[in-house]
């Protein structure tokens, strides 16, 4: 049972400061761009073409 104190005001402690720290980053925009990042790694810069060169 005293377990029970510590334990309870503890969880309620982590479950209040996730709730802000979520609450924070829509504040800060965190969440705006969501499929910005997952796209970005298919736009490969190596794809350019050849250019033909002299010698050959």
């Amino acid at each position: 049972m005293n377990g029970l104190v510590i334990l309870i005001p503890v969880a309620l402690a982590l479950g209040l400061g996730g709730l802000l720290v979520f609450f924070w980053a829509l504040r800060h925009h965190q969440y705006d761009d969501l499929d910005g990042a997952a796209l970005r790694i298919l736009i490969d810069d190596g794809d350019k073409p050849l250019e033909p060169s002299d010698g050959a």
